[in-house]
């Protein structure tokens, strides 16, 4: 079962949608038991139990939510029907109305706050995942072995040479400091990236997160790029 199609309940890989819910998030009054990391409109439940019920002992089988990847600034999901006592201790396990849900660990904060839903476009089969959760577009573990010194502009200007720029190097860009202002750094994308509608959604998720992240005394990071410039894409 996928996040693409409600055709079959063997275990596939899908890409997310985080896409606005447009009344399609119908109101959850079923009961639940446990933390909700990944809530279940009304509507997607009624797809999901059709599914399951098809299953030998539907009563013991559980929905299984693992974030498998990652795909540009969306992870990618496996949802699969597994037995209840497959998850152990290790899993988040909870109940909504009829239905047992297992995260495995290594998904869990990932997940928090999702929901799972029909798409928007009435044309669109399946199920998707509105996950308010992004990934790194420049890749987990940016600052790891990374000691950076001097005042908080030398720190963000060594970050962006010794990690973020040989990432956006593979895709003909980069990100230079403009300046650091009251907490503030200001940092504008060029190259490749700068035109592409990729570039502002990498520095506000990707550059910004990590700059917050390694550098307490930088409060706030502002784009100052005009992305209406530019010609590669970024990501092509």
């Amino acid at each position: 079962m996928s996040t693409d199609t409600a055709e079959s309940p063997e275990s596939t890989e899908s890409d997310s949608v985080t896409e606005p819910a447009e009344g399609q998030a119908a109101e959850q009054v079923l009961e639940t038991t446990g933390e909700v990391l990944l809530d279940v409109t009304a509507a997607a439940m009624t797809m999901v139990l059709e599914i399951r019920n098809q299953e030998d002992e539907p009563d013991k089988t559980a929905l299984r939510v693992e974030v498998s990847g990652v795909s540009g600034v969306e992870y990618k999901y496996d949802l699969s029907f597994d037995d209840v006592a497959s998850a152990d201790d290790t899993y988040a396990t909870y109940t909504i109305g009829e239905l047992t849900v297992i995260v495995p660990e290594n998904s869990i904060d990932l997940m928090r706050g999702s929901t799972l839903d029909l798409p928007s476009n009435p044309m669109q089969e399946g199920l998707v995942i509105r996950n308010p959760n992004r990934p790194n577009p420049l890749g987990d573990g940016m600052g790891d072995d990374l000691e950076l010194t001097g005042e908080p502009a030398d720190k963000v200007e060594q970050l962006l040479e010794m990690r973020i720029n040989p990432a956006l190097a593979s895709h003909g860009g980069y990100a230079r400091l403009v300046k650091v202002e009251d907490g503030a750094a200001h940092v504008l994308m060029g190259g490749g990236c700068q035109g592409c509608s990729m570039s502002a959604i990498t520095l506000a998720e990707g550059i910004k997160s990590s700059i917050l992240e390694l550098i307490p005394e930088i409060t706030e990071v502002i784009d100052a790029t005009n992305h209406e410039e530019g010609e590669n894409p970024f990501y092509a």
